[in-house]
C-alpha cells in the first residue's frame, strides 16, 4: 500500500469515528424533541442554553438570586411551543396549589418554607401561566429575567416563597409581555379574585372527596365560574389533591372556558385532602 493511500484510508477512519461520538447526543436530542410533552416534564430533556462566558447574568439589584427549585411536575396542559413574541397568547391559567397535598407527594424536598412544619398553608399560588388554546409559550426572553427586589415585594403572601416567584418570573411571566411588577401584580389580583370554599380553610384534619363535588364547591364560591373553565389536579399515582386550575382572560376579569386544560382533569371516585401541616 503506497502512501496517498494510507493516508485517505486514514482520513476516512477519522471521520467515521467522529460521526459515531457525535450520533448518541444527536438521537438523544431528536428523542426528547419528538416525545409527547405533558405537564411540561420535557423541559429538563431540552439541550440548556449556554452563556458565552460560561456565566449566568447577575439580578439586576444587589441582591444574590434565590437558587431557582426543579424544574414544576404540574405545570401548563399541552404541548409545550417554546419562546414567542411576550403578550402573545390565548388566556391564563392561574394554578393554586394545595400546600398540604403538593408537600406530602414529594414537595418538602424541594419546599421547605412551603412544608415547614407550623407553616399552615393552604391554597398558595403555583403560577399564572400565559397559555395558547392548545400548549402555551415559555421562556420569553431573558430582558428582566431576574425582578428586583422591589417587584418581588408584590409576591409576599401570594406564593410560597421567593425562589418560587423568581422561576415563575423567568419561564412564564416573561411571556406576559409585563413588566416584572405589572406581572405579580396581576398575580395578586388573580388570586385575590378566588374565593376558596369554606372546607379548604385552614382545615385539621384530613377529607376525602369526590373531584367533581371539589369543583362544584368552587363554582359555588365563585358564581361566574362554570365546569369547564377549572380542572382538579391530583397526584401521579395517589389520589391526593395538589392543585386546582382556573382559567382567566387576558385581561384577568371573566373566567374563561379552557378545554385543553379542564380535560385534564382528575377523574376518580375518591380523592384525599391532607389537613394543613
Amino acid at each position: 500500500m503506497n502512501f496517498a493511500a494510507s493516508i485517505r484510508i486514514a482520513a476516512i477512519v477519522a471521520a467515521f469515528g467522529i460521526a459515531l461520538a457525535c450520533a448518541p447526543r444527536d438521537a438523544l436530542a431528536q428523542s426528547a424533541a419528538g416525545k409527547e410533552c405533558i405537564l411540561d416534564n420535557c423541559a429538563d430533556q431540552k439541550v440548556p442554553a449556554v452563556d458565552p462566558e460560561g456565566q449566568k447574568p447577575p439580578p439586576d439589584d444587589a441582591q444574590t438570586a434565590d437558587p431557582e427549585p426543579r424544574p414544576d411536575r404540574f405545570t401548563p396542559m399541552g404541548r409545550p411551543r417554546g419562546p414567542s413574541a411576550p403578550g402573545n397568547f390565548d388566556f391564563y391559567v392561574l394554578s393554586l396549589s394545595w400546600s398540604p397535598g403538593f408537600c406530602e407527594t414529594g414537595g418538602a424536598e424541594k419546599a421547605r418554607a412551603q412544608c415547614a412544619s407550623g407553616a399552615n398553608l393552604g391554597f398558595v399560588v403555583h403560577g399564572l401561566w400565559p397559555q395558547y388554546n392548545h400548549g402555551y409559550p415559555s421562556d420569553c426572553g431573558p430582558a428582566g429575567r431576574f425582578p428586583s427586589s422591589i417587584a418581588l415585594q408584590e409576591t409576599k403572601g401570594v406564593y410560597p416563597d421567593e425562589g418560587l416567584a423568581r422561576y415563575e418570573w423567568r419561564k412564564h411571566g416573561t411571556c406576559s409581555g409585563k413588566s416584572p411588577t405589572d406581572y405579580f401584580a396581576d398575580v395578586r389580583r388573580a388570586r385575590e379574585a378566588i374565593i376558596i370554599p369554606p372546607p379548604f380553610r385552614e382545615p385539621h384534619e384530613a377529607q376525602t372527596w369526590v373531584p367533581a363535588d371539589i369543583q362544584r364547591a368552587f363554582i359555588a364560591a365563585n358564581p361566574r365560574l362554570r365546569p369547564g373553565m377549572m380542572a382538579i389536579e391530583c397526584a401521579r399515582g395517589r389520589a391526593v389533591l395538589e392543585e386546582v386550575r382556573i382559567c382567566f382572560s387576558k385581561d384577568l376579569r371573566n373566567f374563561v372556558a379552557c378545554p385543553e386544560v379542564a380535560r385534564h382533569f382528575c377523574f376518580g371516585q375518591r380523592m384525599t385532602v391532607p389537613a394543613s401541616r
